[in-house]
This record gives C-alpha cells, structure tokens and sequence, in this order.
C-alpha cells in the first residue's frame, strides 16, 4: 500500500466520514464529500503505467484526475472510518478487491458490470426512446492495437442519452450525486471523461478537470455541449453502511 495525504490527515478522514454517516440521502453524501475535494490539484497518473506484475493500492490526495476522484468519493460513501476508506477503496477501484492491474476498473462502465451492488445503470431508465445503445470493444483501437498493455478486450453493451436529448432529462431525471461518464466515440473507449452531478439554482458537473488544473463546479449545459452524450451512474443505498 501507498498513501499520500497531501493536505488530509487520518484525523481529519475520520471526522468527514463520521460527518457523512450521518447524511442518510446517498446524493447529498456525495455531495457533501466531492465538494470537500473542490480545488484540489488535477494529477495525472498516479496509479501508475501499468505494470501488470506489481500492483499496490494507492491512495494519493494531494490530486486527483477525473476516474481516481469518483474512486475516493464512492470509497468514501460508503465508509465510515479511514480504516473501512482502505479496504472500500480496494472494493470500488478493484474487481472482488483484488489488488492487480488486470482486476483494475479502467473503464467507466466496469463499475456498471464489477460494481453492481454500489451502483446501478439508469441511463435506459431515464433516457427511455432516446437513448441508444452501441456494442463497443473495449480496449482495442480501430488498428487492433490495445489502449492499455496487457488487459485484454472485452466486448460490452453500452447505453447512452446522445448530447441532443440530454436538455430533456436535466431538471427531471438527473439528481445530486449521480456519476456521469462523457461517452466516447473513439473505438475502445466507453467514454472520455467522468464527473459528478450536482443540482442547484444551476446543474453543475463536478468533476477533476485537466484543464483548470483542479476539481471545479462548472455548468453541465456548457461542458457536454458539442459532445457525444451521456452515460449515467446513480450509487445504491444502504450498501457498506
């Protein structure tokens, strides 16, 4: 295991995961704990290239990028002590918990198939007629190259709200707290970004952005504006609590 506290502490872990308990909406908690995240420096990579002999669960705060950023929140969700924040870490970021580059979810909708008592897809539920559905192979480029070394292509169903239908669903369907994927059109790929939904006098994607350097709030019109679509993630209640 390798942890970086950057700015945290244990302490200060447990008093946010004890305060978060307490917030019985599973929305509002992630709200609550992703918000505390706001400003924090975007940083790439920091799981590492790849190396599919040695790999070590690593827990770096001082910054995020988008996917490790949803790592620490649904962890965090679901935990109410820095101690459980370790072994749900490993339950969200890893297939049964299983420390290895091959049991890693690298793709968004890996949550969707090895984290389907966390979370649920509801992007069919809510995008109804509208959504479309696509097979993707993921992993593999148009050239048959892999994207990432030494995992193999998996064939996966993929359901997303393309970006023209999604003015319908953002006051009605969408809610605080639902975990959003870009999808992607490019072959291999599920999609191209992800973030959280948050809800106010605006929708908000909060999300770890490379480019402002940092975790910020910035309107969900204006960002998915000129991009493919949607998928949607909504955290199930009751589950590690």
């Amino acid at each position: 295991m390798n942890i970086n506290f950057g700015s945290w502490t244990k302490e200060k872990i447990d008093e946010i995961l004890a305060e978060a308990s307490g917030i019985a909406n599973q929305g509002e908690r992630i709200m609550f704990v992703s918000g505390l995240f706001i400003g924090a420096p975007y940083k790439a990579g920091t799981l590492g290239g790849g190396n599919v002999k040695a790999e070590e669960l690593i827990i770096d705060l001082e910054g995020v990028d988008s996917f490790t950023y949803l790592d620490y929140v649904e962890a965090m969700r679901i935990s109410d002590a820095f101690s459980e924040f370790i072994g749900n870490l490993g339950r969200v970021r890893y297939r049964g918990g299983e420390i290895s580059f091959r049991q890693r979810n690298h793709f968004f909708t890996d949550w969707r198939e090895y984290n389907a008592g966390l979370v649920r897809d509801i992007t069919k539920e809510i995008g109804g007629r509208t959504a479309e559905k696509t097979v993707k192979h993921l992993n593999r480029r148009d050239d048959g190259t892999f994207i990432l070394d030494g995992l193999e292509p998996v064939w996966r169903d993929i359901v997303y709200i393309p970006a023209g239908n999604i003015d319908t669903f953002l006051r009605g369907e969408l809610r605080t707290g639902d975990y959003i994927g870009i999808y992607s059109n490019a072959a291999g790929l599920d999609v191209s970004h992800v973030g959280i939904i948050i809800k106010s006098d605006d929708i908000f994607l909060r999300h770890a952005s490379s480019d402002k350097g940092k975790v910020v709030d910035e309107s969900f019109s204006e960002y998915i504006a000129g991009k493919p679509g949607i998928i949607v993630l909504r955290a199930v209640a009751g589950q590690g609590k």
